[in-house]
């Protein structure tokens, strides 16, 4: 079975042994009687490189039955577990797919090895015992397992294993797309309307077919991304981050929600959390969520224990949203002046709320506190944004000053500048 990062699931995923997809291939096999002797030579692209690790040899030798009913992997195994974090480390560089480990002979030090092997990301842990016992069950999950299975072997669930290990192996370098686009959207004061901005920015970028928007919810404990777009999440942030060693496309394809308009959502928790997240937990979440989406929207509130992360270090812009008053301006000159002065990520000011009228500070002004012209100034429209905020509906599904302001910032952070009134008529990117 495949475990997931939730205890109170842990019994019913117990129970999950029916997945799609059958393997019938044989593997090649090397036995090594000492760990770390031995290491696989480089393998092509379609089969999986399986590392076993058995102290116990009945209990190897029926592993090895078991995974030997899988053609054209290569599969090398160990008769003792790695004495020291050296030899882990040896065994992370070789790269493996898969490692197969034996927890009966020493169940505390081979949850330990389980941890430490599965926190490199990489590598799919997979875990064999003669008992079923579900807190067992729980260590290994948590420890990083993602596959538990029980002797005897059953050789159909074993090679299902393996088809999900093969889903989950990250793509070769060399094929790698470009990581994403990460824009960031920054409050220079609690209100000043990032979340509102974020969601219907992330939204106007999901309208386009052939690219997929991701919205992550970094305002901690409390952001309100979801609520605005009136969905609830069973997951939250805070599960992503409390799991970066197993956090990869597929689990991370398990937090998210995807809105009506198409755009996915890794929302904050819907209940209070306090949680302080390190900046690798920062890093490590973003860095998987660019390699499976061209954009990746981060509602970043008006918090700054995140500027030693990605967030702040690898945007490609970061839009820092801000009001004509004298409290917004301050903090926004003092952010500036901290964060945006040298080379870093391109910075862009929206002024929320937007009334030259009658906001008795004229735009030069604006702009000497600024220290710099604002790109985007978002006209005040009060009713829109509450009917949007009761409905639940974003304002870039339909047509008003605000969502034409908003659908222009989505095309010019693509590279499509263009208005729509001059595109070709039969196609619109954005609506």
């Amino acid at each position: 079975m495949d475990i997931f990062d939730s205890s109170d699931r842990a019994d019913m995923q117990a129970q999950e042994t029916k997945y799609a997809g059958r393997s019938d291939r044989t593997v090649t096999t090397d036995s090594s009687p000492y760990f770390g002797s031995q290491y696989p030579e480089s393998i092509g692209s379609a089969a999986l490189s399986i590392a076993l690790i058995g102290p116990g040899e009945e209990r190897r030798a029926a592993a090895m039955s078991a995974l030997t009913g899988s053609s054209g992997n290569e599969l090398r195994e160990f008769s003792s577990y790695p004495p020291s974090p050296d030899e882990v480390n040896r065994l992370l560089e070789q790269q493996y797919d898969i490692v197969v480990i034996d927890l009966d002979s020493d169940p505390e030090y081979a949850l330990e090895l389980v941890e430490n092997i599965s926190s490199s990301g990489a590598i799919t842990v997979m875990v064999y015992s003669e008992k079923s016992d579900p807190d067992l069950l729980v260590r290994c999950m948590r420890a990083g397992a993602r596959e538990f299975l029980t002797l005897p072997f059953d050789g159909n669930l074993v090679a299902e294993a393996l088809v999900r290990a093969a889903a989950r192996r990250p793509v070769n370098k060399a094929s790698k797309k470009a990581a994403g686009r990460l824009l960031t959207f920054l409050g220079a004061k609690g209100g000043a309307g990032a979340t509102t901005l974020a969601c219907n920015f992330a939204v106007a970028l999901a309208q386009d077919p052939n690219q997929k928007t991701l919205l992550i919810d970094l305002d901690l404990p409390l952001g309100d991304a979801a609520l605005n777009l009136g969905i609830a999440a069973e997951y939250s942030t805070i599960n992503a981050l409390q799991s970066t060693s197993r956090l990869d496309a597929s689990f991370l394809s398990q937090l998210i929600v995807k809105h009506s308009s198409g755009v996915s959502v890794l929302a904050a928790p819907g209940k209070f959390i306090p949680y302080e997240a390190s900046d690798e937990a920062i890093d490590r979440l973003l860095e998987v969520a660019r390699q499976d989406f061209d954009n990746v929207v981060v509602d970043w509130g008006s918090r700054l224990d995140f500027t030693g992360t990605a967030v702040l270090r690898e945007s490609t812009a970061i839009y820092l949203v801000t009001q004509a008053g004298i409290p917004e301006l301050r903090n926004s000159n003092r952010l500036i002046s901290q964060f945006f002065t040298g080379a870093g990520p391109r910075l862009e000011i929206v002024i929320n709320r937007y009334e030259p009228r009658s906001m008795g500070v004229g735009d030069e002004h604006i702009a000497k506190a600024l220290t710099r012209p604002a790109q985007w100034k978002i006209p005040n429209d009060y009713p829109a944004v509450r009917k949007m905020q009761i409905n639940a509906t974003p304002l870039t599904l339909g047509d008003s000053p605000i969502s034409r302001l908003i659908k222009q910032m989505a095309r010019a952070a693509t590279g499509q500048s263009e208005t729509p009134a001059t595109k070709k008529k039969g196609f619109s990117l954005f609506g």
